[in-house]
């Protein structure tokens, strides 16, 4: 088959033959039908986040399940799926507890060590090994990957558009819904308007919030947030974005979501926050970033900083009831997806995203 592999940061990606061997125990092999191309995609091209390598890159997609591993009774051939990068194992204290996102072997061994469950990897070049990139590596015409990484949702939802939902609307939505759990009538800041942060809009209209600041660095991505619920845009070429805030809400926000995940950005979001608000860090900042913020006003103000890995989510739950809030109308994809492009132009996608022009780029095999 062919697939995108990463070698080293500096280095281009490369288009080229990859040899996929059959599932084994609990895995299913998916025929790929589109991958999204995403910033934490990037941050490993860049070498901002410490990944094995070689690698064949790509965390989100969707496809068809062409093959069943030894004792998968979950799946069928056929069935149409949405990947999800955190293949809950069901076995660790945290999948038992619900806190699927956290699952304590995806954490240990599937995403740092670039391999599936039983800690080797279906991929090679020339026999070389060639490691997996968050059990998933959607960058490629096939894919192997654990049973429960590979979500069934309805026939009839395009697998073209749904793809997002594994990563990008999880992610955002989820944060809104799952981690901070917004009430309706709440204020809430959402700093960076790409294809998490406008789910995290969407996910906050959806919660009934009734202010909805969206800020970027782009005017033009300001106002993208309104049609997917935003009340009011902020640039941050206008003046101190924190300063701008105040000025539209003075009692701050109830909740500041940092979908960027830059120092300043969320030190930008605990600084919005009014009393008893939540900062919630949703975009994830190079290896080793530092972010600084003022205890005491932390402690006086009952302020709370949440973490938010993958929206909180739990996969086979959320993510196909968010295909079907797509499909009754509640939901909206389509305008997240800037373009598609074949999987063979994927360092093309790569220069779209980091150009800023681009929301989400669907690479097609």
């Amino acid at each position: 088959m062919r697939a995108v592999v990463f070698t080293e940061p500096g280095s281009p990606i490369t288009y080229t033959d990859v040899d996929l061997e059959a599932p084994r125990a609990g895995e299913v092999r998916v025929r790929i039908a589109a991958a999204g191309v995403c910033h934490s995609d990037l941050h490993v091209k860049r070498g901002e986040w410490d990944a094995p390598a070689p690698m064949v890159m790509g965390h989100e997609g969707s496809g068809v399940v062409t093959e069943l591993g030894e004792g998968v009774t979950t799946l069928a051939v056929g069935d149409h799926v949405v990947l999800s990068w955190v293949p809950p194992c069901g076995e660790c204290r945290y999948c038992r507890a619900g806190r699927e996102a956290q699952c304590q072997k995806v954490a240990t061994v599937v995403a740092p060590q670039g391999v599936l469950f039983d800690g080797t990897s279906r991929l090679s070049v020339d026999g070389e090994t060639v490691h997996h990139y968050l059990g998933v590596s959607s960058f490629a015409e096939e894919v192997v990957v654990p049973a429960s990484g590979a979500i069934k949702v309805r026939d009839d939802a395009p697998l073209d558009v749904v793809a997002v939902v594994g990563c990008a609307v999880a992610t955002g939505v989820g944060a809104v819904l799952n981690t901070a759990a917004v009430e309706p009538g709440s204020t809430v800041a959402v700093i960076g308007c790409g294809g998490v942060g406008l789910n995290v809009v969407q996910g906050a209209r959806m919660a009934g919030a009734e202010r909805i600041v969206a800020v970027d660095v782009l005017a033009a991505k300001t106002h993208a947030a309104r049609q997917f619920g935003a009340t009011d845009c902020i640039v941050a070429s206008d003046g101190d974005v924190v300063e701008q805030l105040f000025a539209l809400l003075p009692d701050g926000v109830d909740y500041a979501f940092d979908a960027i995940g830059r120092t300043s950005t969320t030190e930008q979001a605990i600084r919005m926050l009014g009393l008893g608000g939540a900062a919630v860090l949703v975009g994830l900042p190079p290896t080793g970033s530092r972010a600084s913020f003022e205890p005491l006003v932390l402690a006086e103000a009952e302020q709370r900083i949440l973490g938010s890995n993958y929206g909180s989510v739990r996969p086979s739950i959320d993510i196909p009831a968010l295909v079907d809030r797509y499909m009754d109308g509640q939901l909206s994809l389509d305008p997240l997806i800037s373009g598609r492009r074949p999987l063979s132009e994927a360092a093309e996608a790569f220069a779209d995203l980091e150009s800023g022009s681009v929301l989400r780029t669907l690479l097609i095999p």
